[in-house]
């Protein structure tokens, strides 16, 4: 244990000298548009990416998931798999232009996820750099369909169709350095679409408001007791309507998130809230329809297992301090399949989501270290309890 963990701060100046190759991989995937559904660019890039690194096989699998396989020196051990999701939540007609500096890296996505994408292309070369060799095959996978409508499709299926076991997971997160998610709580994604029924003519002035109305459910939402233990709330994320100032809005929505320790609490809360929008529904005489947007399932490691303590000590080595809370990441898909996983950040960064995103290049390098050590620690048999 100790001689690795000896071993990963020396890995940050071995990475800093290649700074430029990682650079690169990040600026050229992220100025491919990819949002959900619409990845095909860019896993293409990223698949020639690792053939150009030589990695021992490259494929795509039957949901457009590319990965590559860097060969283990003991076959009979399962792969470990690093994952970082290929979607950003940019339209594809959206302006990908980066702007690098000497000390940062700005640009639409590139914290969600452009900066992890770039990372896993480069691990190939990083790997050859420090000259680490794993007993496990090593896995590099851009997963797609991930955020939002997506709900984690390419993971999901990614792992459901695996020829056989697989020993653990780090999936990749562009910020925050520091973050350590080892589990994720139960959630259902929902929106509520208000429409209002067109009237003949110029319609009635005093007719039913589109916001207004779900501005009623948001009240009653908001007068649901919600448990402490176990814990649950209710998040209202988005609301979007209306035409402009002096017409009545016939159209709105609303989005919101449950989430909960408790998978249970989760369905009793979207049950209840599926009746006030339906009883708003006839008594508004409003077209109110609640749509699932995603899901996920409570699952957890313990914070004493190994491959947690493992995380915490390859941060400590880097002087990096642990952050800790629910990640709706890949992550909740191993765990829920009793796969051991963590997500970890890469770097430091501001004005996450939005089109002047903005990363930190110094700070990435231990990012980088820090996937290494835990791949060493995973290698070492931290998964294998």
């Amino acid at each position: 244990m100790k001689s690795y963990l000896n071993e990963v701060p020396l890995f940050v100046d071995t990475i800093r000298q290649i700074r430029e190759i990682v650079i690169v991989n990040i600026i050229l995937i992220g100025q491919i548009p990819a949002p959900t559904f619409q990845e095909e660019d860019r896993a293409a890039f990223l698949l020639d990416r690792m053939a150009e690194f030589q990695v021992d096989e490259c494929s795509t699998d039957s949901y457009g998931n590319p990965f590559g396989i860097i060969r283990g020196t003991s076959p009979g051990k399962p792969p470990i798999f690093v994952v970082a999701h290929l979607d950003t939540i940019l339209d594809k007609d959206a302006d990908h232009n980066f702007t690098v500096t000497e000390n940062s890296i700005a640009g639409p996505g590139i914290l969600d996820n452009s900066t992890s994408v770039g990372v896993l292309a480069s691990l190939p070369e990083i790997f050859r750099r420090t000259g680490l060799c794993f007993e496990s095959d090593i896995v590099l996978a851009g997963v797609i369909q991930s955020i939002g409508k997506g709900n984690l499709g390419g993971i999901r299926h990614l792992v459901k169709t695996w020829p056989g076991p697989v020993r653990g997971a780090v999936c990749l997160e562009s910020g925050e350095l520091g973050r350590l998610n080892y589990y994720s709580d139960g959630m259902i994604r929902c929106e509520v679409e208000s429409n209002i029924p067109r009237a003949d003519g110029w319609g009635h002035k005093f007719k039913p408001n589109a916001i207004l109305t779900l501005n009623e459910i948001i009240n009653e939402i908001l007068k649901m007791p919600l448990p402490q233990r176990p814990r649950a709330r209710v998040i209202i994320g988005k609301i979007l309507g209306g035409y402009k100032h002096g017409i009545i809005a016939q159209n709105a929505n609303l989005g919101f998130e449950i989430q909960s320790k408790s998978d249970k609490m989760v369905k009793k809360i979207f049950s209840d809230i599926k009746d006030i929008v339906n009883g708003y529904s006839h008594e508004y005489e409003v077209d109110l329809k609640l749509r699932v947007i995603s899901s996920q399932k409570a699952a957890r490691l313990k914070y004493n297992h190994p491959l947690v303590k493992s995380v915490v000590a390859v941060m400590k080595k880097l002087n990096l301090k642990p952050t800790s809370e629910p990640s709706e990441s890949e992550l909740s898909v191993f765990l829920s399949r009793n796969i051991p996983a963590v997500t970890l950040g890469i770097t430091h960064g501001n004005n996450f989501h939005h089109k002047n995103a903005m990363i930190e290049i110094e700070p990435m390098f231990r990012g980088i270290a820090q996937i290494l050590g835990v791949l060493m620690a995973i290698d070492r048999g931290a998964c294998d309890e």
